[in-house]
């Protein structure tokens, strides 16, 4: 076990702390369209300007200048619109910042793995822990350029920090860089700008407890009717009292509805948000709330009934139900999934391969499921595994942030809880004790399979490794009889077995008893060791 690094203990994930819902506003008139677009016109371009100048701030933000902006975009809105602009900018800046620190600790994993590879003479040999020399002078030198171009890059993203300046795209860098390969995204002019548009309006706003329905900005009443307070320079489009706008279209949400109704019946805050799908045309509204901080379950009681361990893999769920004791129960479960297409069909093939994951957990009986507490962070660079494309595009595929935030969002829905496990060896492992004892003529073990099991065990609190068979029958006395079922903090685990009562030989064993009396021998031989002589009778011969 030399070299083994030090396991992380099970946890319980907490859950959800927030839950969103949405539904389509359909059959809008075109008077109903150009408010909306007007409104999200309008106020897309107040929250563009408060960026600015909350970039411009940088560290130098206070209370004061926060107050400062408020009040320049009151008149030109309302004070809550003005107020829901402010904290998305700020939520959008600490983002932004929490983005270019990632970035930096990324530059100094490639910048290290450089210098150290760099140091190392020509084809030297690699170890399990860090990566060998580089195979010729060629890739020697161009290394040592790619290192001097990451340390350029390191500074130039440490002085920013430091200066609290932060690069920030509304509507998103990737769409804005769209606009120079439009015929690549099989888009055009027209298309592209309407898409630029529609992802910089700005049609949301806080919820509000004690307000009517729970905000008083976008109001949703109980019947589903919508209606929007306009801002002061387009209060004249208003056909509601009090400058609002009343849209032809009502909701209704299929999904948690009577969980938004309770919390608006009571005027509970609900946060509301507006948005045009481009591609498909239509207009959603999305309505969200906070929950209280519910307090997970003790990990003893996530055990109780067993556990599903569960291998993600780039296309697949691997898992496999086992019992409290740590025993596998019937055979693996395979949840499929295609990573490939847009980013919407990727989340519903996530979504519903976790929703048939989630019901057979129901079915099984356990209360919890166990996975994988996996960050790739520093195996995605290319300066660690430069000539292994596929494998860089193996763990680059996998969601690890979207999949931990459904399974955790789905599982609580479903009252099941999420016990997270080091990933350090499972695959290693699993495939070492499990997949060739569980396979049979009619049951294919697949190295991900054999993960689920130990991911499930290491979950229980059980080691990896399954009980070991007994040594040879002449070197039971020498060798001893080692298992690995028995419980971690178990006296004489790791001990040689007793021997066994009615095997002991010549002498009593330590305990004084047995379970049966010695038998008299019938060899003289044995004569001394039951110091009995026994004599048969004589042949008679005729």
């Amino acid at each position: 076990m030399g070299g083994v690094r030090e396991l992380a203990a099970p946890f319980v994930a907490p859950g959800p702390c927030g839950v969103a819902v949405r539904d389509r506003l359909k059959h809008l008139t075109p008077q109903d369209e150009k408010v909306l677009r007007a409104v999200g016109e309008h106020q897309g371009a107040l929250a563009s300007r408060d960026l600015r100048a909350r970039c411009a701030d940088g560290l130098e933000h206070s209370k004061e200048t926060w107050a400062a902006r408020k009040r320049d975009l009151t008149p030109l809105s309302s004070s809550r619109i003005a107020g829901a602009i402010t904290k998305a900018t700020h939520d959008q800046w600490a983002l932004a910042r929490r983005c270019q620190a990632a970035h930096i600790r990324n530059l100094e994993a490639g910048i290290g793995t450089l210098r150290h590879r760099l140091s190392l003479p020509i084809g030297a040999r690699g170890t399990k822990r860090a990566a060998g020399g580089y195979r010729s002078r060629g890739e020697w030198f161009h290394k040592s350029r790619r290192l001097a171009a990451l340390e350029a890059r390191h500074a130039a993203a440490v002085r920013d920090r430091q200066a609290g300046r932060v690069r920030v795209v509304r509507g998103g860098k990737r769409l804005l860089n769209t606009r120079h390969h439009l015929a690549d995204a099989h888009l055009t002019e027209e298309q592209w700008r309407e898409r630029w548009e529609a992802e910089r309006w700005f049609i949301a706003a806080d919820g509000e407890s004690g307000k009517r329905f729970g905000n008083e900005t976008i109001r949703v009443t109980p019947d589903g009717e919508v209606s929007i307070k306009l801002p002061v320079p387009l209060a004249h489009l208003a056909n509601a009292k009090h400058g609002r706008y009343t849209l032809t279209s009502t909701v209704a949400f299929a999904h948690r509805g009577q969980e938004w109704a309770d919390r608006i019946t009571a005027n509970r805050s609900v946060a509301y948000r507006i948005h045009l799908d481009t591609d498909r045309r239509r207009w959603y509204l999305t309505a969200s709330w906070q929950r209280p901080i519910v307090q997970t379950i003790p990990l003893t009681t996530a055990r109780a009934r067993g556990m599903i361990g569960v291998d993600t893999n780039a296309d697949h769920f691997a898992a496999y139900h086992l019992d409290p004791h740590g025993n596998p129960i019937g055979d693996p479960h395979r949840f499929g999934y295609n990573l490939s297409g847009t980013t919407t069909h990727r989340d519903a093939q996530i979504r519903h391969a976790l929703t048939r994951l989630l019901h057979w957990a129901k079915q099984a009986g356990v209360t919890a499921i166990a996975i994988e507490d996996l960050d790739f962070t520093t195996e995605k660079t290319r300066e660690k595994h430069g000539r292994r494309k596929r494998f860089r595009q193996l763990i680059s595929g996998i969601p690890t942030g979207k999949l931990k935030a459904r399974l955790v969002s789905m599982a609580a829905e479903h009252d099941l809880s999420i016990v997270a496990v080091d990933p350090a060896y499972t695959s290693m492992w699993g495939a070492q004790h499990w997949q060739k004892p569980l396979a049979t003529p009619h049951r294919r073990m697949s190295r991900h399979d054999a993960a689920g099991i130990a991911i499930g065990r290491r979950a229980l609190g059980h080691p990896v490794r399954r009980r070991t068979a007994p040594p040879p029958h002449d070197q039971r006395d020498r060798a001893g009889h080692r298992t690995a079922q028995a419980r971690p903090g178990a006296r004489g685990r790791e001990g040689t077995r007793p021997l066994a009562t009615d095997h002991a030989p010549r002498d009593v064993p330590p305990n004084g008893t047995r379970k049966r009396q010695p038998s008299a021998s019938k060899t003289v031989r044995d004569a001394p060791s039951t110091h009995q002589w026994v004599q048969d009778s004589l042949m008679h011969t005729g």
